[in-house]
C-alpha cells in the first residue's frame, strides 16, 4: 500500500515539472501518429520561398524580343561548349547566326553540299513573284498557261529536287559521321536550305558553287 501512495504523491507533482519538460520529451511519450498543434497558421508556399516566382515578362517591342532571343541563343552555345562537340567549326565572328538545329558537323556537311551547287528551288521566291505578276495580264489563254502548267511545273521541280538532295545528304552523312544524331531530319533540313536565296542563307555558305563538300577528314 505504501507503494501506491509513494507512486500517487510523485504523481501530484508531476504538472509542478510538466511544464517546465521540453517539447521534445513531450512529443517522445505521445503516441505513434500523434501531430502536435503548432502556435501560427502554416505559411504559404509563396511565403516560405526565399526567392518567389516571378512571373516573365513577355517583350513589348520586336527590340526585346530579338535581345531575348539573343540571350536564349547565348545560353544554348555556353550549354554546349561545356564538354560538347557540337559547335566545333563554328566561327567565333558567325556565332550569332547559328541556331541549335545548325549545330553539328553533319550539318556543315548538308549545308555545304547545298551551297556547292546551283539549283531551281533556290529561286523559288524570285519566280513566285514573276507568276503572279504574270497572272495581271489581261489574256485568259494566257493566264490559264500560267496558273495550270508554269505554277505545276515550278511546284513540281523544286518537290522533285528537295527529295533527291535530301536523299542524297542523308545517305552521305550517315558515311561520313556514323552514329551522330543529327542525322536525324537531315534531308529536310538540307531541302528547306534549298530553298533559300543563296545570298540570304544563314549560317553563311562557306563553299562556292561547284566546290567539293566532302569534309576533310574523309577525303
Amino acid at each position: 500500500m505504501g507503494v501506491f501512495r509513494r507512486r500517487s504523491a510523485s504523481t501530484a507533482t508531476d504538472p509542478a515539472t510538466a511544464g517546465s519538460a521540453s517539447p521534445e520529451a513531450t512529443e517522445a511519450t505521445q503516441p505513434k501518429g500523434y501531430t502536435p498543434k503548432k502556435g501560427v497558421p502554416t505559411p504559404k508556399r509563396r511565403e516560405s520561398e526565399a526567392f518567389p516566382r516571378r512571373p516573365l515578362k513577355a517583350p513589348e517591342t520586336r527590340k526585346e524580343a530579338y535581345q531575348a532571343y539573343r540571350e536564349r541563343l547565348e545560353r544554348q552555345r555556353g550549354r554546349g561548349s561545356s564538354g560538347s562537340s557540337a559547335i566545333k567549326g563554328v566561327p567565333k565572328d558567325e556565332a550569332r547566326y547559328y541556331r541549335q538545329q545548325d549545330l553539328g558537323e553533319a550539318r556543315a556537311f548538308a549545308r555545304d553540299f547545298v551551297d556547292s551547287r546551283r539549283s531551281a528551288s533556290e529561286f523559288f521566291l524570285p519566280f513566285s513573284i514573276l507568276i503572279i505578276a504574270l497572272l495581271f495580264i489581261n489574256n485568259p489563254v494566257f493566264q490559264i498557261g500560267v496558273a495550270y502548267v508554269l505554277w505545276p511545273l515550278m511546284m513540281v521541280t523544286i518537290i522533285a529536287e528537295g527529295v533527291m538532295v535530301g536523299r542524297a545528304v542523308k545517305k552521305r552523312a550517315s558515311e561520313y559521321f556514323p552514329g551522330d544524331s543529327t542525322i536525324k531530319g537531315i534531308g529536310m533540313y538540307a531541302a528547306m536550305r534549298q530553298l533559300q536565296f543563296r545570298r540570304l542563307r544563314l549560317p553563311k555558305p562557306r563553299l562556292k558553287v561547284r566546290e567539293d563538300p566532302t569534309p576533310r577528314r574523309v577525303r
